[in-house]
């Protein structure tokens, strides 16, 4: 199964770039940049990435990416990643950024855009690999703020495949973010949002009803509403689940506790991602393997979800049509 699982070309919907910064990268850029880390070594701040819960995790995450200030930075973060997934059978990646985590650091949105769009362009044209681009608003900073970077980032707009909604669900439900979701679908962009992780079921009806998405990221807790349950299966909406991060934040004990099965038994249509892989125990290809131990999947089950996710997938339909052959055909 180890050897089916790498061949198998694998598709990943959602994927935070700044949470894929190894702490071998983050020592490098802080010493290119003058920054002190708060790490002695790179084995020191491995210790580090163990949390209790999400917050516990997000401050971690934040404090990481202090080190990015440059466009060159955020291409060595993608590109790193990007060589990292392609070596273990990825094929496509729709990468979440969190511009207002940059910008409140002093570093300007067209050094963010600059250094990620130019790794696309370069992983595109040399690693046999598609990026879609989520530009990802903080569900725990203000909305006003996230429609200023929203307008802020018109001239951006053509590059951007969608607007994303992340981090903290506590105390912070979709509806906040109604106008800037509004905005994004007047300009045409796709809308996804995270929900149903920390969050209730009622935050993945809000994503719905107000927000008007077309993809639910994580959407675990969707099994607490029948309701629920029932029209993302008759609407057939995908859920990009991150198996390893659950577990990592505490969303599930153990993976063998994981609802992964019984949202495939629902007859939901489901993917896994890696999340934060840096941070969460390994990328996509780890999440698989560990999938195949945890519930005993067969080829058959690996094969149905990386179709889920192409079909869902920020591409072309000339290279959509191309990965379901070569997805089929593994």
């Amino acid at each position: 199964m180890l050897e089916f699982l790498r061949g198998l070309p694998k598709v990943e919907l959602h994927l935070h770039i700044e949470g894929s910064l190894e702490p071998e990268l983050m020592f490098e850029l802080a010493s290119r940049n003058c920054i002190e880390l708060p790490y002695a070594t790179v084995e020191e701040a491995k210790a580090a990435y163990e949390f209790d819960d999400l917050q516990g995790f997000l401050n971690l995450y934040y404090q990481g990416m202090n080190v990015l200030r440059t466009e060159q930075d955020f291409y060595d973060l993608a590109m790193d990643y990007f060589k990292r997934a392609r070596e273990e059978g990825v094929v496509h990646i729709d990468m979440h950024f969190d511009p207002q985590a940059h910008i409140q650091r002093g570093v300007s949105l067209d050094v963010v855009m600059s250094g990620l769009l130019s790794a696309k362009h370069d992983a595109e044209t040399s690693l046999d690999l598609s990026v879609g681009m989520i530009m990802a608003f903080l569900r725990d900073r203000p909305a006003e703020e996230a429609l200023q970077v929203l307008e802020q980032a018109a001239p951006y707009w053509k590059s951007l495949d969608a607007i994303g909604l992340d981090s903290a669900e506590h105390n912070n439900p979709p509806i906040k973010f109604q106008a800037v979701f509004a905005r994004a679908k007047e300009i045409g962009l796709v809308r996804v949002a995270h929900a149903g992780e920390e969050g209730p079921a009622d935050y993945i009806v809000q994503a719905l009803d107000v927000l008007d998405v077309q993809r639910i990221d994580h959407g675990v807790r969707c099994l607490e509403s029948e309701r629920v349950v029932q029209r993302l299966r008759d609407e057939q909406i995908v859920l990009t689940v991150c198996p390893l991060s659950n577990v990592s934040l505490k969303v599930v004990d153990q993976l063998r506790f994981h609802p992964l099965p019984k949202l495939l038994e629902e007859g939901l249509k489901v993917t896994i991602s890696s999340d934060d892989p840096a941070y969460f125990g390994g990328g996509l290809l780890t999440n698989h393997i560990a999938c195949a131990e945890a519930f005993g999947w067969g080829a058959d089950v690996f094969r149905l979800l990386n179709l889920n996710a192409i079909e869902e997938a920020f591409t072309s339909d000339e290279r959509r049509k191309e990965l379901i052959q070569r997805i089929e055909k593994a």
